[in-house]
């Protein structure tokens, strides 16, 4: 494949952010749009779902997130709301993966979860972040009515695109050779013993953004709460002593005696009325003198207006201030107070009101409720994980698909080119060699040295095994010439042979393919047999060098005597070829040379010899040079015979079928008289040309 060049991967770049540019463009006109109309619907995820569907799940993500980001000048709580959007970017592309967008009954179906998401999840996440109460089945019906839209407007603009157009649209960052769909099918193939490479990534990422987003979200928190405390601390102080100075101290006895009668009293309670409603986190405003038998009320100001306490009223002590009585009793500046009693979970502050001479004549108090300070936490806290969220699937959807194109691709890449490597023949061999090469993987980083270690390996090791196939085939090509050499030392001492080994070799393979073709004991006749029987056939008269000359180059035919002589080269040759097998660990096909020396005069009907053996118990090699070594007898002249015709040797090898041979393979010889004359024939010219060839079809 050509590799795309700067220019065009330039080019891509500009398309794809060209793309991302126009899709949350779309987001923000549209929301805005139908908003200009006064409407409550949104219509801010058709870029977003475009994005998502043609793009990829990392693009849109990115167009989500922005969309809020940008949206932040209408309106800055669209911050908080970019978690919402970025879920409907991922649920999307799931659907998309799944092929929901393929026909427009499936893309319907993703209308009630990408509403829940909108509706449903949006409403918790307003009612948290702005402690306001939302009718969330209301807001479900109408984000239904709001993605029911967007889907129609997001499926038609799908199926209008062309297709090219659209694949050119997807955000890739491929680091080798794109995969093809066959590739991917294979990947899926290959499975793994447990978790994918991709899963524990994810699970990974997940872990440690998890850890660090949750550590400083309790971090900020936490923060947050000292700050929340002391910001309020400091208003009820500051409050309480803008309540200290308004309150006169040389009137405090008067106060408490006259009531709201006493000179000045209305006065002052206005003015601490219009501090408490000018201060909505104060809840409380009052004047106490604290006295041994309690809190002796001077003012009581209640920011509801129903809970007030009369001038002169003794207020006991609560238990959760025993510890504090004495300070105030001696009219001493005292911290802040956090205490959870009778008025319930509150911040006071005391702040003394102090005559002429310094002596404390009361305090000046504020109480803030602590479950206000509380709510504006809970606020902050799921403003936070709004915002965290988003950041949280933003990150993880960018590591995903650079760990895809970085880490995952390339090794499913490797494993399936490694896998399907096969060494079946030399060009299988190549081009294997050729489908790792062709990866191109271009990472830059450990990846990229693996596969060059992986490629180069493979290379070398190829290399080293055609180098071993072309010495094995020499080996091979003197291991048979030394075959034939013996076997032609041998021949040259019967007088009587007449090239009779190379005849005899090309009739068993001739036979032997035949029975293969035609399925005659597929169980042992294969490819790998006929070559190792073919290969051993020169020696099987390998046990005439034992045979006296007198015997073997006798004129006439043998008496009993001699014949009984000549029968033992059967076992001779069987001995011979066991030492030879003795001299080597792995024997090959000897052993198959041993069976045809052994039993190539063995008889179908059991009559033959050296063991007598019948049927099945003697090897089909045996068997089938029984029929070669008979035919070429026939077909040759001896000094004690004339040849045969070919039609009467024929006749003479159709007699013994059943009982010198083996009818099965009789069958398969006479269905192929044709290709049997031809071999006859053309050894026939051979040896009148004066020619010594060795037989043209053996095969390694």
């Amino acid at each position: 494949m050509k590799e795309e060049g700067n220019d065009g991967r330039l080019i891509r770049l500009v398309k794809i952010i060209v793309f991302l540019a126009v899709t949350i463009a779309i987001n923000i006109v549209l929301n805005r749009l139908v908003k200009s109309f006064g409407s409550s619907l949104y219509l801010d995820s058709v870029g977003t779902m475009l994005a998502a569907i043609l793009g990829g799940n990392f693009p849109g993500v990115i167009v989500g997130y922005l969309t809020n980001i940008i949206n932040l000048t209408a309106d800055h709580t669209n911050l908080y709301y970019a978690s919402i959007s970025v879920l409907i970017a991922v649920a999307t592309y799931a659907f998309a993966k799944k092929g929901f967008f393929d026909k427009i009954w499936r893309a319907l179906i993703t209308i009630p979860v990408l509403a829940f998401i909108g509706g449903v999840l949006g409403s918790v996440l307003t009612y948290y972040i702005f402690g306001s109460d939302v009718n969330i089945w209301n807001n479900f019906l109408l984000d239904v009515i709001d993605k029911a839209i967007t889907v129609v407007v997001v499926f038609a603009v799908v199926k209008l695109l062309p297709e090219k157009f659209k694949k050119s649209l997807f955000l890739s960052a491929w680091q080798q050779r794109p995969l093809t769909d066959s590739e991917f099918a294979e990947i899926k193939e290959h499975k793994t013993k447990g978790l994918t490479l991709r899963r524990k990534i994810t699970i990974v990422l997940t872990v440690v953004m998890v850890l660090v987003s949750s550590i400083t979200i309790i971090i900020s928190y936490f923060h947050y709460n000292s700050f929340a405390i002391a910001e309020h601390k400091s208003l009820g102080t500051n409050i309480a002593r803008l309540a200290a100075d308004i309150i006169d101290p040389e009137k405090v006895d008067s106060f408490l005696a006259e009531g709201e009668n006493a000179e000045g009293y209305a006065e002052i309670r206005q003015h601490l009325h219009t501090i408490i409603s000018n201060h909505s986190d104060i809840q409380y405003i009052y004047a106490y003198k604290i006295m041994e038998d309690g809190c002796h009320v001077v003012f009581d100001i209640d920011a509801d207006g129903v809970t007030e306490s009369a001038p002169g009223e003794i207020i006991p002590f609560d238990e959760s201030f025993s510890e504090y009585i004495p300070t105030l009793l001696a009219g001493n500046d005292i911290d802040p107070i956090i205490s959870d009693d009778t008025y319930g979970w509150l911040l006071t502050n005391y702040e003394p009101v102090r005559d002429s001479k310094g002596k404390t004549v009361c305090y000046a108090a504020t109480d803030i409720s602590m479950d206000e300070i509380r709510v504006d936490e809970v606020i902050f806290l799921a403003k936070l994980l709004s915002l965290f969220v988003g950041l949280f699937v933003l990150a993880l959807a960018f590591c995903m698909w650079a760990a895809k194109y970085s880490i995952v691709f390339p090794l499913n890449a490797m494993t399936v080119a490694s896998a399907d490597f096969t060494y079946k023949s030399h060009e299988d061999r190549m081009m294997s060699v050729d489908r790792i090469e062709n990866l191109g993987i271009r990472t830059k980083d450990e990846v990229e040295n693996l596969y060059e270690s992986l490629a180069k390996t493979i290379a070398e090791t190829v290399s080293y095994m055609e180098n071993l196939r072309e010495k094995s085939v020499q080996l091979t090509k003197i291991q048979n010439g030394l075959i034939y050499v013996l076997a032609d030392l041998v021949e040259s001492r019967d007088k009587n042979t007449g090239d009779h080994v190379r005849k005899t070799t090309a009739f068993t393979h001739a036979i032997l393919t035949f029975m293969h073709d035609d399925g005659l004991y597929p169980e042992i006749v294969t490819k790998d047999y006929i070559n190792a029987v073919s290969n051993s056939a020169p020696l099987h008269d390998v046990g005439k060098i034992k045979i006296s000359d007198v015997i073997l180059n006798k004129p006439a035919r043998l008496d009993d005597d001699e014949f009984e002589i000549m029968k033992t080269h059967t076992r001779e040759g069987g001995k011979i070829i066991d030492t030879a097998m003795e001299l080597v660990a792995n024997p090959g096909y000897l052993s198959e040379a041993k069976n045809l020396a052994l039993y190539h005069h063995e008889k179908w009907d059991g009559s033959g010899y050296p063991e007598k053996l019948s049927g099945d118990q003697i090897p089909v090699s045996a068997r089938v040079m029984a029929i070669a070594d008979v035919f070429d007898a026939l077909l040759s002249k001896r000094s004690y015979k004339a040849p045969f015709s070919f039609e009467d040797a024929v006749n003479i090898i159709k007699e013994g079928s059943g009982k010198h041979f083996d009818p099965n393979i009789v069958r398969i010889f006479l269905a192929h008289l044709d290709e049997i004359r031809d071999i006859a024939e053309e050894h026939e010219r051979i040896l009148e040309s004066g020619s010594s060839v060795v037989y043209v079809g053996l095969r390694k």
